[in-house]
């Protein structure tokens, strides 16, 4: 299977820090529809995102999920069904103890990624990966993730540069699937 791994704070909301209540959540303009393309050019869908704000305090496991579950329900009704969710909730210096930890999944550690590769048979060369910071990049190159697409935060402006391991940088997700970037990447053959 081939995959679109998206960062959630900056690419599909708006980032405003630490987002956890619906009334907080605004989709990036374009997202939604980006989010369909993605998944009728046949990608699986899947989420990777650091937050760590469950280990700071800030908000509860259950508050995510809430969250998420309104997400993941607003992009099906959309046309864009999510595979799964993978989140890291982990900081070195998390207020919450069993979150204080070094793990491998926090980005930009590749955990996530490898983790969605085992349990859904993921062909990650012949994949890609939308992020809005060099972090993300860095999980997507670290995974073996065969495109790495840098996005401007919040789909606003263009990327400041082009981070080491980024294959391509648009402005915000729907730039990027409505480019012809995209379409040679679809027609690229898996590995």
């Amino acid at each position: 299977m081939r995959a679109a791994f998206l960062d959630r704070d900056g690419v599909i909301n708006l980032d405003l820090g630490y987002v956890y209540r619906q009334e907080d959540f605004r989709f990036v303009p374009g997202a939604l529809q980006a989010c369909r393309v993605l998944s009728e050019s046949g990608l699986g869908l899947f989420v990777v995102t650091n937050q760590s704000g469950i280990g700071r305090g800030l908000f509860t496991e259950e508050d995510f999920r809430s969250i998420t579950r309104y997400m993941c329900d607003e992009l099906g009704r959309a046309g864009a069904p999510v595979l799964k969710v993978y989140h890291c909730p982990h900081h070195p210096e998390a207020k919450i103890a069993r979150y204080r930890v070094a793990c491998e999944c926090r980005k930009p550690k590749p955990g996530m990624i490898l983790e969605a590769a085992r349990e859904f048979g993921v062909d990650l060369a012949s994949s890609v990966l939308f992020g809005d910071s060099p972090r993300d990049i860095e999980a997507g190159s670290a995974a073996g993730v065969g495109e790495r697409v840098i996005l401007g935060r919040d789909g606003l402006e263009e990327p400041e540069t082009l981070p080491r391991g980024a294959t391509a940088g648009f402005r915000n997700l729907l730039d990027a699937v409505r480019s012809p970037w995209f379409q040679k990447f679809l027609q690229r053959p898996t590995s």
